[in-house]
């Protein structure tokens, strides 16, 4: 089946949520850099770690302690997420555009669900912060099910909360285990390269089906185009 055929089909779309929906790296940054104090570490410049802030705790901790503390990773992860918790949504913010993508996807009756790797925990602490996600009913998080991406599990499960079959739908996201994801649940994968990749990263073997520089060129693709 070509890809033209496979847009044809589309009938839902998928998010992943940080580097995709929304900028979190500012506050994992900063986060981050609470540690760091903590633990009389120098603080992390932002250039630095936003592109591994799709990562989570333990890659940008990596970044701050290397693999020197692995005994300590259990007492830094929760001083991590413990100073995140305590400020999630502080600058925070939805990629330009984003919000008017929604708002059209919604408006040509795309079904739309977010699939993250972050906590189910903090997920919902987050999002209620961004009134205009509210409308996204199903969300699957790193935690909902026992694995998580780059495993096809969750999109599969998030494809079934919405009632229409994986090969129906968009996978979006801006790390090589969303791209992996996708491809092994039989998604039209994009490559959201406008979020938090590396210089030491590779996108064009992660082989996804298309690239956006935006959001909004999301729009572009035949099958939100055409319909």
């Amino acid at each position: 089946m070509t890809t033209t055929d496979r847009d044809s089909l589309v009938k839902a779309v998928l998010f992943d949520l940080d580097g995709t929906l929304l900028d979190t790296a500012p506050d994992l940054g900063a986060a981050l850099n609470i540690v760091c104090e903590q633990y009389e570490r120098p603080a992390i410049d932002a250039e630095v770690f936003t592109p591994i802030a799709s990562h989570g705790s333990r890659g940008l901790l990596k970044l701050a302690f290397g693999d020197n503390d692995t005994h300590r990773e259990t007492e830094l992860r929760h001083a991590f997420l413990s100073a995140y918790k305590n400020n999630i949504a502080t600058h925070t913010q939805p990629y330009p555009g984003v919000l008017e993508l929604l708002a059209v996807l919604q408006r040509k009756s795309f079904k739309i669900a977010i699939v993250t790797n972050k906590p189910e925990r903090l997920t919902h602490l987050l999002l209620p912060h961004f009134p205009e996600f509210e409308a996204i009913k199903v969300v699957v998080s790193g935690d909902t099910l026992s694995v998580a991406k780059p495993s096809p599990e969750p999109l599969f499960h998030a494809a079934e909360q919405l009632g229409v079959e994986p090969a129906d739908c968009i996978y979006v996201g801006d790390a090589e285990r969303d791209i992996e994801a996708g491809r092994n649940a039989g998604m039209v994968t994009v490559l959201a390269a406008y979020g938090y990749i590396s210089n030491e990263d590779q996108p064009l073997r992660w082989q996804a089906d298309y690239h956006i520089a935006s959001p909004l060129a999301l729009l572009e693709l035949p099958a939100i185009a055409n319909s």
